[in-house]
């Protein structure tokens, strides 16, 4: 089957009005689009100018007549106030649910770690696999700030204090606990136990982040060992979750929600002598981070940077 896409763009207060019209002659609905700006660092996009108002109509023998009540329609909305010529556009049909799939693809994430589509094989399979399908919530390891932020965390892992495996004669380094703050996805969580935590934290402000955690660690066969709740820094020094403090933090989200964050006592979640990797830094912004965190007493003890981003790894 194919489709006949048609567009117009015009103002915000037309927009209604042709998606209306548009709503009466296409059976799947009508989408809107608009352009985004950004107010200041913590704004998540704001809308502004034109709105694109589209609709698809079924190509079939009754295309013409069903295209000529659609001009029809808007030709009479034209009477009331002026509306610009619409754009048609021929799209083929294709499996939409399954043509978004074809833009993730495995990412190898320093020496151990891949973050794999959870429809894909893994094409590494010494590497460990973090399986993560991509919703709502952010983090599926396609961003600077997500990769940055694993590789520090395999490297706590691989340098933390030793403790021993009795299940193998090796010895081990691993952090027995984690506490992801804004865990989003729950890629960093998941990452965490696969590194080998005993124990992990995650809580996210947004109940559909903490939902979207819960499928993924469902997917990547984590249970109980991965405890997830609504809450930030404030709800886990209250004791409302099992663990107030863990040998290594993590926290990959806007660099000013983290310089506030350790007003809130971000710092009081990390042992003595433990570690907090902080990512969703911008490189002029790591600066700042950086002074907030040695008021609280952390010391630096890496930094990584890809492109415009940076993560940071303190000590306290």
């Amino acid at each position: 089957m194919n489709w006949l896409e048609v567009s117009l763009t015009v103002n915000g207060e037309l927009a209604e009005s042709v998606a209306d019209v548009f709503a009466r002659f296409a059976p799947n609905g009508v989408m809107t689009e608009q352009g985004v700006k950004f107010l200041d660092e913590e704004d998540e996009g704001t809308a502004t100018g034109p709105i694109t108002v589209r609709a698809y109509l079924e190509v079939n023998d009754q295309l013409e007549e069903t295209r000529h009540k659609l001009e029809e329609a808007l030709f009479y909305l034209g009477m009331i106030t002026p509306v610009p010529t619409p754009a048609y556009k021929q799209i083929a049909d294709q499996n939409w649910m399954e043509a978004w799939k074809q833009h993730y693809k495995p990412i190898l994430i320093g020496q151990r770690l891949l973050i794999l589509p959870a429809w894909l094989e893994s094409p590494e399979p010494s590497r460990i696999p973090i399986k993560i399908d991509p919703g709502m919530a952010f983090g599926t390891g396609t961003h600077p700030t997500t990769q940055l932020c694993l590789e520090l965390m395999e490297k706590s892992f691989d340098d933390g204090p030793q403790t021993v495996d009795h299940e193998t004669p090796s010895t081990v380094h691993r952090p027995l606990s984690v506490i992801d703050v804004g865990c989003g996805s729950g890629i960093l969580s998941i990452a965490a136990l696969k590194l080998g935590a005993g124990k992990v934290l995650g809580v996210d402000i947004d109940i559909e982040s903490v939902k979207n955690s819960r499928e993924n660690a469902d997917t990547n066969g984590v249970g109980e060992e991965l405890m997830l709740g609504q809450g930030s820094v404030t709800e886990v020094l209250s004791g409302s979750f099992q663990f107030k403090s863990a040998p290594l933090v993590v926290a990959n989200i806007l660099a000013p929600i983290i310089i506030r964050l350790f007003d809130a006592g971000l710092a009081e979640l990390v042992e003595p002598e433990g570690e907090i990797i902080l990512s969703g830094i911008l490189v002029h912004q790591a600066e700042n981070v950086i002074e907030a965190a040695q008021a609280k007493g952390l010391k630096r003890s890496d930094m990584r940077q890809m492109g415009d981003w940076v993560a940071i790894s303190l000590k306290r």
